[in-house]
């Protein structure tokens, strides 16, 4: 990149998200990091770019990162979505408020973000959108209901994004992980995963950027799994 390409993470306060954040610097990215906790604001200026403290449930949040990225840098290349955890438990003991919550965190916040960047993507040449799914979209996990009912709908939303959106070269996937070293490791997960361990955030930050950046530019609309084999259908 002989100009230096500009990255937005949006949760990118721990987890795979913060890693992705790192990964992208280290690639000489200038990186904006969004959290709720703080933690993405520390992260950004710890990376020598930008940190915010905002929610990816508020469009004011999400709008003001934009503001502020494009001022800094006059540019956004990327985008990198991830979210933090909703309500869990039996589907019909889930309330209507966790519900509508689930479809904010998982599904609404690339839809929004999709919204304030597409146009400048656009009128720069291209750009990328990369949101981190998970391994249930297409095969439910009870562990996991409102992130596979509404990341189902967000591998819909990706495809429609597509037809809209390639032939101005801005692009969209989802990067499906399985059970990765950011949560606490279990020996019944791993019993059910054919490589026969965690995947690490490492690896998915890997596959993040290689969506973002120009080497996958022929890439979009695809729902990439990154699991280890614990997904089944074909």
């Amino acid at each position: 990149m002989s100009e230096k390409a500009v990255a937005i993470v949006v949760g990118g306060g721990s987890g795979m998200g913060a890693d992705a954040a790192r990964k992208l610097a280290v690639d000489g990215w200038r990186v904006a990091v969004m959290s709720s906790s703080g933690k993405g604001e520390a992260l950004g200026r710890e990376l020598g770019g930008l940190g915010r403290t905002g929610s990816n449930r508020s469009v004011a949040d999400l709008t003001a990162l934009v503001e502020q990225t494009m001022a800094a840098w006059g540019r956004i290349d990327a985008v990198v979505n991830s979210a933090g955890h909703a309500a869990r438990g039996p589907v019909l003991e889930i309330e209507d408020a966790d519900w509508f919550a689930g479809m904010e965190i998982y599904l609404l916040n690339v839809v929004r973000m999709a919204r304030l960047v597409s146009p400048i993507m656009a009128a720069q040449g291209g750009g990328s959108i990369v949101n981190i799914s998970t391994f249930a979209t297409f095969e439910p996990d009870a562990a996991f209901p409102l992130s596979g009912v509404f990341r189902s709908g967000l591998a819909a939303f990706t495809k429609l994004f597509v037809d809209e959106h390639a032939a101005t070269n801005v692009r969209m996937n989802n990067v499906l992980p399985g059970f990765i070293d950011s949560f606490d490791e279990s020996a019944e997960i791993v019993a059910r995963i054919p490589a026969g361990r965690y995947g690490t955030v490492g690896e998915v930050s890997d596959l993040i950027a290689f969506l973002a950046g120009p080497r996958s530019g022929y890439i979009t609309g695809q729902n990439i799994r990154i699991d280890g084999g614990i997904t089944r259908s074909v």
